[in-house]
């Protein structure tokens, strides 16, 4: 496994993905669209997730842990509603789920995951 570390879909500022000893990690992903309902946009990040994954030849499967920024606690049960549909049984990840302001207007869900490679 040695001590590469592997950048993808990087900027200036960031990584989307980085791969290091054999970990992937996931920078957050936010939805592609501010002021939908928060099922529409749990499911845009979910649908992110998984295709970052995919480049990494992964599914959620993989996941181990995943950190989770919501708008408002008044989400809480929608948001879980669409993750526990998500997330395949027996394979959930360790979780932690804040309230918090987001970088964007309209953004009510972030969503940063590790997952093993």
């Amino acid at each position: 496994m040695g001590n590469e570390i592997q950048r993808l879909q990087t900027n200036a500022r960031m990584s989307q993905v980085v791969v290091a000893r054999g970990t992937v990690y996931l920078s957050g992903q936010v939805p592609h669209t501010p002021n939908a309902s928060i099922e529409i946009q749990t499911t845009e990040v979910l649908d992110r997730i998984d295709k970052l994954l995919e480049t990494e030849g992964i599914d959620k499967t993989r996941l181990l842990t995943a950190n989770i920024w919501l708008s408002s606690p008044e989400h809480f049960a929608e948001f879980n509603g669409v993750w526990d549909a998500w997330v395949a049984e027996g394979t959930a990840p360790t979780r932690a789920c804040v309230t918090s302001l987001l970088m964007r207007k309209g953004l009510d869900v972030e969503i940063a995951v590790t997952a093993l490679a």
